[in-house]
């Protein structure tokens, strides 16, 4: 018997990007743990990761490549070789581009749980050198992402371990305990040396022996509190205007918009106490250092982007940088500073563009040209992308040919004409930088892939050589990738060596110090270096409130992150524990008690979930 431990990283949709230790005996995961190598990590890991083998083993994996025999949805297939999916693959693509176009064949993919050379290397070769329609990777941090580097440009955020240092630390719309575990013993460090904490959020996550104040605000309202905070600072004249007057632009447009909503008219519209409102702007202006974890929770409204950018501005106007544990943190990625022409030779793709989140509308429409080929991959869209209903009638149009490369057999690759076997991330040599965490890992393969499963750069470059390319890119391998993923990261503070990468598994930046400090060792990479507090990413109305319209639907629906799953991921193991929360009194009208079945519905759909009481 052979007992071996290997070293790896966590590549998941979340911030933490935990480095991991994985015990194998004879060719079998037996435990993962949490490896030393990231300080961030702190010696523990979620239990999704920890119990992640079930994943590899999963009685629903996807062994082979397999043909639909049945009516589509049924997830009836038979086994085929990799051989003859990459010829029915490329063959069908041939057809639609030779009728159609290329246009008409859509590729449909997202990032958050998978590394570099899973995303935007060989697959973008593939899909531009066949003129494809691109895509609009927009279902998640859309909003957060324009806003932010609209008003800061791609600066990096406050590290979490410097939380620790803060004396005021606001989490805004963001639940740490289910999606960002590791930053949780930075906040109790800092709470146990005096530190106040506040919470915005719909739901209580924090305990009040755990927070301070928490502030549950309306779905879709938080723009209106962070604009009453800004007003009320103005009119106690706590607005730091040295520091807006040398590192800000736009002001003006912005302290406009922030008199129309006086606290008392905020409060009543994100439905929350006038005092409350006054207390959290108290104490976020008289603690320094102050320190705001911005999530993704307030960009899922019509009114995300506007939201998102008057909290970002807070700190703006309060000038509260400078110091370690001041600042914000949004997504720390783009401090890499990635050049896509380093990572893969492609040819130039300037076809349409087509938005993620109308997938259901774009398929049910004759365009010009329509969707004739949708390859899915890194992808669930039929349990994440809006409008369902309309989802599952496109992908059971008879016209439509479907590739969908998985894991396990989702939703989605339930009506594939093709499903493709893909690796785990255990499964495979990786490359992984952080979008929390400031750390870029190298990940081991830890166990040959189960059956005939292959990471992403080998399946594309398959089908372009069966598409009869001599492309660089579907000739080069793994290692290739690899050197060329390690070329490609330029913000680190000196050149990234695949061997020292592999060598060490773990590479931290210098910016200089291995953390930053904003307006210190970082600043706003816009044109000009400075804040931009109205900018044109905002539109030609920044910082207006946009009330939901009168429906005759009086709840809002909100998607808060989970201890269990990973978006979709991960599924197939909580089906038995479905269910929906509802606010006490939303609840008591509707004779609603814990544990009914209760039907929730819209003009978009329904379903049926048991019924938790909780605010």
């Amino acid at each position: 018997m052979s007992q071996q431990t290997y070293l790896t990283a966590c590549p998941m949709d979340c911030p933490d990007t935990c480095s991991l230790r994985v015990e194998v005996k004879d060719g079998k995961i037996t435990s993962i743990g949490a490896s030393e190598l990231n300080p961030d990590t702190q010696g523990f890991i979620c239990s999704k990761i920890s119990h992640f083998a079930r994943r590899v083993y999963s009685s629903e994996r996807v062994h082979y490549p397999l043909r639909r025999t049945g009516e589509k949805g049924k997830g009836e297939f038979e086994r085929i070789s990799w051989e003859t999916a990459a010829e029915i693959i490329c063959e069908r693509f041939r057809r639609i581009k030779q009728e159609w176009g290329g246009e008409a064949i859509l590729p449909f993919s997202y990032g958050g749980s998978n590394a570099m050379l899973g995303q935007d290397t060989v697959d973008r070769a593939f899909f531009a050198r066949l003129g494809a329609s691109r895509l609009a990777r927009v279902v998640c941090a859309a909003p957060t992402t324009e806003a932010a580097l609209g008003m800061y440009g791609k600066m990096p955020g406050t590290a979490f371990e410097d939380y620790q240092h803060a004396k005021f630390i606001l989490i805004w719309g963001a639940n740490p305990k289910a999606s960002n575990i590791h930053l949780v013993p930075y906040l109790k460090k800092a709470r146990g040396r005096g530190a106040k904490i506040a919470v915005v959020d719909p739901r209580r996550n924090f305990s009040e022996n755990e927070c301070d104040l928490h502030l549950p605000v309306y779905p879709g309202t938080d723009v209106v509190v962070a604009l009453a905070m800004i007003d009320l600072w103005r009119r106690q004249e706590l607005l730091n205007w040295d520091f807006i007057k040398q590192h800000t632009k736009g002001a003006e447009v912005l302290l406009k918009q922030a008199e129309a909503w006086p606290v008392a008219r905020a409060a009543e519209v994100a439905r929350v106490d006038e005092a409350a409102i006054v207390a959290l702007a108290e104490m976020y202006a008289l603690h320094d250092p102050a320190v705001i974890r911005v999530g993704w929770g307030l960009e899922r409204n019509r009114n995300g982007g506007q939201s998102v950018a008057a909290v970002l501005a807070l700190p703006a106007v309060l000038g509260k940088f400078g110091l370690r544990g001041s600042g914000y943190t949004l997504s720390n990625s783009a401090a890499y500073k990635l050049d896509l022409r380093d990572l893969v030779v492609a040819p130039s793709w300037r076809t349409r563009v087509i938005n993620m989140n109308r997938l259901g509308r774009v398929l049910l429409k004759e365009d010009a040209p329509p969707v004739k080929a949708l390859f899915v991959y890194n992808c669930n869209p039929v349990v994440t992308i809006p409008d369902q209903k309309a989802v599952i009638a496109g992908l059971s149009r008879s016209d439509l040919f479907t590739v969908v490369s998985e894991q396990v057999m989702t939703d989605t690759a339930r009506f594939a004409d093709i499903v493709l076997p893909a690796v785990t991330f255990l499964e495979q040599r990786e490359i992984k930088k952080g979008y929390g965490s400031y750390a870029l890992q190298y990940m081991e393969k830890v166990v040959e892939p189960l059956g005939e499963a292959r990471p992403n750069e080998e399946m594309f470059a398959l089908l372009g050589r069966t598409m009869g390319w001599n492309d660089p890119a579907f000739a080069e391998t793994t290692d290739d990738y690899l050197r060329r993923a390690a070329r490609s990261i330029h913000g680190m503070g000196r050149p990234v060596e695949v061997a020292e990468l592999q060598a060490d598994h773990i590479r931290f930046f210098d910016f200089p110090g291995r953390t930053p400090v904003q307006f210190k060792t970082v600043f706003p990479w816009t044109p000009d270096g400075r804040i931009n507090l109205a900018p044109g990413n905002l539109g030609e109305r920044p910082y207006v409130f946009t009330p939901e319209p009168e429906t005759p639907y009086p709840l809002a629906l909100i998607s808060p992150a989970s201890g269990k799953l990973i978006s979709s991921t991960l599924g197939e193991f909580n089906l038995p524990e479905l269910h929906v929360t509802l606010n006490p009194t939303d609840a008591l009208p509707r004779d609603i008690k814990n544990g009914d079945l209760v039907r929730v519905f819209n003009h978009l759909g329904e379903v049926q979930l048991s019924a938790r009481l909780s605010d």
